[in-house]
């Protein structure tokens, strides 16, 4: 370029050198600066956990390793405010700048820099996505539909350049990043074992799923105790993979196994193409409501009567619940950084129906644990199993952890993997351990209450209680919409008049203006409390001798251990609804079951059923418990599918479709 000028290409969520449309331009432009600017201050409350914080270092390692081999270096800063590093980098390269982000557009334009901005992160740009009257769709159904209508496809991905030409850095020298402290490496290391970040890993990893598993997808997706699914998350966050080229080599498979009449080859794709819509309207969400994983969608949530109770909150997070599938997904949570999308469903709906805890608090906890945290997409999913979009799934539904664990894990091998506690127990009653004889626990080493606690609360109190809730809500949300029309209240965007939730000391939220019931006293905290364990943990199964069920740290770091019991009894209310359940398991009866929520994403509506045959585990015959089909409530039999049903108790309450324009509120994001 005239007068020794270059092109800066800002890498954000783009962490590769294929399929980049930034860097294509840029090397076409001439000689190039890359930089990547690490400000994490700018998250706000969402800082970057530790498992993510170590996929990055390793995705920026690999990449800054592939740009070398093509003849430049990648520059990585530290900084608090990214415009103004971005502005500090191109005085000391006096470039033409190729950047994304809006606000950085906006300053560099006005000091006369010309600013460039490219698609690499969606199929289509939100703003492309619209209904006949031009304004944005608020149904996945809709939108998706209107994405496979589009009169052009998705741009073909770009292959990486074979050269580039390094601009002048010398007077732009990288900083060292650093993404852990000394407590945390141990744990680090060992997520090399089973993830290897970086772009041409990405691309290996979509090359045996495409290969593998891809073609039986639709029928192995939902197993939660082996490797169904396409593990290309992470990757797809940090941009490693472009998901247009995700989008196109499976349209190529969707094409070869139509052609041979493969019927379950092409139902595999259109299901796994769907998973790639629900990112995509995860982000068109987030584009069109920029407060999503703050706020509801919907605006009658805010008279939800969220139960605020940190000893609820910390049984969850540390598997200690009494419920086997929840309490499995959440040791591998904390020990891996990693759950299946089913048990990720699994224990967000028990989180929000059958504690009744604040949404966001899971969700961010969610942010600070997974390996693949993505704000959008966590929002979606936190909203959508909490009733807060248009197609949602009910919010009066709660689904029997005791049933969804034979659905998704019906041999138990899951739960035995993450709970050693209950290694032993039969299959017959590996997700309902409090209906088991009495003889059956002795001879599993298993002393509920003690080794392994009872469940923290009952589902059927717990329907109970939801009902009570929503019967709450609602009421409050007719006040408050009688109001409106009298001309009293501004309406459902303020949300000013309500108490404040006290948010967990080490979960540093901004506090949401919502209506509370049953606020303990405020308890000390430790922020060890929150934090991961490390994978160096033992999970050896329980012998006679050990009925500890500890998950002990091997690597002395001081990090929190799981309790041997928690003590969450702290309402009486609470207590007196338990008795009944207690009682329950005492005379070793079975729980009333209720529907089972399917998902995230859209699913087939056939429920898998367990075959009653025997199967061999650990050179033992094993029964495989079928639960029995006429124990379903009868409303839901056959309605599983996820994503994009009508949600029954807001057609009974049409008035509240209301979706809150959170732009005209004070921004606080």
């Amino acid at each position: 370029m005239s007068g020794g000028g270059c092109s800066i290409v800002w890498f954000r969520r783009d962490l590769r050198v294929e399929d980049n449309p930034a860097l294509a331009a840029g090397v076409r432009a001439g000689a190039v600066v890359a930089v990547f600017v690490w400000a994490p201050e700018e998250e706000g409350h969402y800082y970057p956990g530790r498992v993510s914080r170590w996929w990055l270092k390793q995705s920026l390692a690999h990449l800054d390793s592939s740009l070398r081999s093509l003849g430049t270096s990648l520059v990585t800063k530290r900084s608090t405010d990214s415009v103004s590093t971005l502005l500090e980098v191109v005085k000391s390269t006096d470039p033409l700048s190729l950047v994304r982000d809006h606000r950085a557009k906006e300053i560099l334009t006005a000091q006369g820099i010309t600013v460039r901005s490219f698609n690499a992160d969606l199929l289509y740009e939100p703003w492309d996505v619209n209904d006949a009257q031009g304004r944005p769709f608020t149904t996945f159904d809709t939108f998706w539909e209107r994405c496979l209508s589009m009169p052009f496809d998705p741009e073909a991905p770009l292959l990486p350049p074979k050269r580039i030409i390094s601009g002048d850095v010398s007077r732009c020298p990288s900083v060292t990043l650093v993404f852990e402290d000394e407590s945390e490496k141990g744990s680090n290391a060992l997520l090399a074992r089973a993830w290897s970040p970086g772009w041409s890993n990405a691309d290996r990893a979509l090359t045996t799923f495409i290969n593998g598993p891809l073609i039986e997808y639709s029928m192995n997706r939902r197993k939660a105790d082996s490797a169904t699914t396409s593990f290309l998350s992470p990757h797809l966050h940090f941009g490693e993979v472009s998901v247009r080229k995700v989008f196109h080599l499976v349209r190529i498979k969707q094409v070869l196994w139509a052609n041979e009449g493969n019927k379950a080859g092409e139902e595999s794709v259109n299901l796994f193409i769907k998973s790639i819509g629900l990112r995509e309207y995860s982000r068109y969400l987030s584009f069109n409501h920029p407060y999503t994983h703050e706020r509801p969608l919907l605006g009658h949530l805010k008279f939800f009567p969220w139960v605020v109770d940190e000893g609820y909150f910390k049984a969850w997070r540390q598997g200690r619940t009494g419920y086997p599938l929840v309490d499995a997904g959440m040791r591998e949570l904390w020990a891996a950084g990693w759950l299946h999308d089913r048990i990720r469903v699994v224990v967000a709906s028990f989180f929000v129906k059958v504690l009744q805890l604040p949404w966001r608090w899971g969700m961010k906890y969610f942010w600070d644990t997974l390996l693949d945290a993505d704000l959008e997409s966590d929002a979606l999913g936190w909203q959508y199993i909490t009733g807060t979009l248009p197609d949602s799934r009910e919010f009066d539904r709660i689904d029997n952890p005791q049933f969804e664990g034979y659905k998704f894990d019906p041999n138990g091998e899951y739960v035995r993997r993450w709970l050693p506690e209950l290694a032993r127990l039969p299959t017959e009653w590996i997700h309902h351990p409090w209906n088991a004889p009495e003889s059956v626990l002795q001879a599993a080493g298993i002393e509920l209450g003690s080794n392994y606690p009872l469940p923290i609360v009952g589902i059927d109190a717990a329907k109970v209680r939801l009902e009570e809730a929503l019967s709450e809500m609602w009421q409050q949300e007719a006040a408050s919409r009688a109001a409106i029309e009298n001309g009293t209240e501004e309406g459902l965007g303020d949300s000013s008049e309500s108490a404040p939730i006290a948010f967990p000391e080490d979960i540093l939220m901004e506090e949401n203006h919502e209506p509370v019931r049953n606020n303990p006293p405020a308890t000390n905290r430790r922020y060890e409390d929150q934090m991961v364990p490390s994978m160096t943990s033992s999970f050896l199964r329980i012998e006679d001798e050990e009925t500890s069920s500890d998950v002990r740290n091997s690597t002395g770091d001081g990090r929190a251990e799981v309790p041997r019991d928690v003590n969450v009894n702290q309402e009486p209310r609470r207590d007196a609804l338990n008795q009944g359940f207690v009682q329950a398991v005492r005379n070793n009866t079975a729980l009333s079951p209720f529907n089972i929520l399917r998902g995230l994403t859209n699913e087939d509506s056939t429920a898998e059923s367990s075959s009653s045959s025997r199967r061999e585990r650990d050179g033992g015959i094993v029964p495989v418990w079928s639960p029995p089909t006429s124990s379903y409530s009868e409303q839901f039999v056959g309605d599983d599918s996820g994503i994009g049903a009508t949600s029954s108790y807001l057609q009974r309450h049409p008035q509240s479709h209301q979706i809150i324009n959170w732009r005209r509120l004070s921004q606080t994001g």
